[in-house]
C-alpha cells in the first residue's frame, strides 16, 4: 500500500511539473516550401486554469495575436488559432522536451516540431530600412476615435522646420491587422514609405491599427467602415497641430487602405488629395470569387460546377439577413455540398472544417467587405486622386481593377486625376519575377525606387 501511495504521488508530482512547464516561449520553424521555413513563436501563458497563447511570426511582422483558446491535459496540446484561420495539435515528448505536432491551415497539414531553445532566424537584408538618427523629427502620438472608444498609437514624422509649414499624409494600411510600418513578409513598407517621403519635405502620420500593437480596440470586431473611422480620427487630430499645413492633408491607402481612402475623403472637408496603391475597383463579392479561383492550390473535376459552388457560397455570406440565420444556411449548404465532400482528404474532420468555414465566411469584416463597391466611393470624389498599380500584382490584379478605378474617376468630379501602371512591380510595390506572395520576403528591396518617387513627386505637385 505504501509502495502504490509513493507511486502516487510521484505521478502527482511528475504531472505537476510536466503542467508547469507548458508555459513559456515555444519556438518552431514551419516548412512552407522546400528550403524555406518560417519561424513560429508561441507564448503561453496561464491565468488560474486557462492558458492563454500569444503568437508572433517575425519574418512576416506578425507578433501579439492571441489564439482563439489553448487546452493542454494529459502531454496532448492543442492551440486553437481558429480564428486566426489555423490550429496546431501536438503532443508533449519528455525525454526530447518538445512538442511534436502537426500544423493545420484548412486543409493542409505540416509537421511542426515546438522546442524551448531559442531558435535564431535569419536576418534578411533591408537595404531601404532607414537607421537612425533621422534628418527630421520623430514623434510617438496618440489619438481618439472617441465614438468607437478606440486609441490609436503612431508616429508623425515631421521634416526640419523651415518657414513654410509641411503638407501632411496619413498612411492606410491594407487587410489584416497591421502595425504602424505595415510590417509584413519580413519587409517594413510604410517605414520605407514614410521615411522617403518626409525626406522629401512631407510630413507623415502612420499608425497601428485598432487592437493592434499599441493601440487599443477589437480589431476582429471592425469594419471597413470603422477603419476608416479612424482615419477620420487621425484628421481631427492633425487639425490641432501647429507645425503643420493642415489645408494639405492627404491619404496614401495601401490594398484595403486604398478602397478606405475615398470613402474617408467623402466624409471630410479636410482631405485635399488621395493616393490608391493597389486598390480594388469591383465589389468584395467579385474580389472574394476571383481570389478565391485564382489562387486555387488543388485541382477540382469541373470547373464551371466549383465556380458555380463559391458564388452560391459567397451570395449566402453576403446577403442581408441576420448573421445567425447566414450561418445556419451557410452551414447547411456546405453540409448539402457534393463538390466540398468531394474536395476534403478522408482524414480531415468534416464538421469542424464547416465550422471554421462558416466563421471565416460570417466576420463582421467579410460581410461588410462583400457588399462594398470602392467605385461607388470613387465617382463621388472631387479632389485629385491618383491610382498606382503594378502589372506583378497577383492579390489586386490590375486586369481586373485598373479600368474600373479609372471609369471611376473618369466619372467623377476631380478635375485631377491619374492612373499609373508601374512595370514589373508586385502587390508591394517591390521588382519581382513572379509576383507571388511566397516571393515577397526573398526580395530584399522593400518598395521600389520608381513607385516611390511617383508618389512623391505628385503629392508635392499637388501641395505646391
Amino acid at each position: 500500500m505504501k509502495k502504490i501511495v509513493t507511486i502516487l504521488c510521484f505521478a502527482l508530482i511528475s504531472f505537476t511539473a510536466f503542467s508547469q512547464e507548458i508555459e513559456g516561449i515555444w519556438n518552431g520553424n514551419l516548412e512552407v516550401q522546400p528550403e524555406r521555413k518560417i519561424l513560429f513563436i508561441f507564448q503561453i501563458s496561464r491565468t488560474g486554469e486557462v492558458l492563454k497563447t500569444e503568437i508572433a511570426i517575425p519574418s512576416q511582422g506578425v507578433k501579439d495575436l492571441v489564439a482563439k483558446s489553448t487546452t493542454f491535459e494529459n502531454g496532448d496540446f492543442l492551440i486553437d488559432a481558429s480564428n486566426l484561420g489555423f490550429k496546431y495539435s501536438g503532443k508533449w515528448n519528455v525525454s526530447s522536451g518538445t512538442i511534436e505536432g502537426t500544423f493545420q491551415e484548412g486543409v493542409n497539414k505540416v509537421p511542426l516540431i515546438l522546442t524551448k531553445e531559442t531558435i535564431e532566424e535569419v536576418k534578411l537584408n533591408r537595404p531601404q530600412e532607414p537607421v537612425k538618427p533621422y534628418p527630421y523629427r520623430e514623434e510617438d502620438v496618440k489619438f481618439n476615435n472617441q465614438k468607437s472608444n478606440v486609441t490609436l498609437a503612431g508616429t508623425l514624422t515631421l521634416p526640419i522646420k523651415t518657414d513654410k509649414k509641411p503638407p501632411v499624409v496619413i498612411l492606410i494600411s491594407g487587410s489584416g491587422p497591421q502595425d504602424r510600418d505595415e510590417s509584413f513578409a519580413a519587409h517594413k513598407p510604410f517605414l520605407v514609405l514614410s521615411d522617403y517621403l518626409t525626406r522629401k519635405g512631407i510630413a507623415v502620420l502612420r499608425y497601428d491599427d485598432r487592437g493592434y500593437g499599441e493601440s487599443t480596440g477589437d480589431f476582429s470586431a471592425g469594419t471597413t467602415a470603422d477603419f476608416a473611422a479612424d482615419v477620420l480620427s487621425a484628421i481631427e487630430f492633425l487639425k490641432k497641430r501647429t507645425d503643420i499645413d493642415t489645408n494639405k492633408i492627404g491619404l496614401v491607402g495601401h490594398s484595403e487602405g486604398a478602397i478606405i481612402a475615398p470613402m474617408v475623403a467623402n466624409q471630410s472637408k479636410d482631405v485635399n488629395f488621395i493616393v490608391m496603391l493597389a486598390g480594388t475597383g469591383t465589389t468584395g463579392k467579385e474580389v472574394s470569387l476571383r481570389q478565391s479561383l485564382d489562387f486555387r492550390s488543388f485541382p477540382v473535376a469541373d470547373e464551371k460546377a466549383y465556380e458555380a459552388y463559391v458564388k452560391e457560397a459567397i451570395e449566402i455570406a453576403s446577403s442581408d439577413k441576420e448573421t445567425t440565420i447566414v450561418m445556419r444556411e451557410l452551414k447547411e449548404f456546405y453540409q448539402n455540398s457534393e463538390i466540398l465532400a468531394s474536395l476534403l482528404p478522408v482524414n480531415v474532420d468534416r464538421d469542424e472544417f464547416i465550422e471554421n468555414l462558416v466563421a471565416t465566411r460570417t466576420t463582421p469584416w467579410i460581410r461588410y467587405f462583400y457588399n462594398y463597391n470602392p467605385a461607388t466611393e470613387i465617382k463621388k470624389i472631387d479632389i485629385p486622386a491618383m491610382a498606382l498599380y503594378g502589372t506583378n500584382d497577383t492579390q489586386v490584379p490590375p486586369k481586373y481593377h485598373l479600368q474600373p478605378v479609372k471609369d471611376a474617376l473618369e466619372s467623377s468630379r476631380s478635375k485631377n486625376h491619374e492612373v499609373i501602371l508601374l512595370q514589373g512591380l508586385n502587390h508591394l510595390f517591390q521588382e519581382s519575377k513572379t509576383g507571388l506572395v511566397s516571393e515577397y520576403s526573398q526580395i530584399e528591396e522593400t518598395f521600389a525606387p520608381e513607385a516611390l518617387e511617383v508618389i512623391s513627386n505628385w503629392i508635392l505637385k499637388q501641395t505646391k
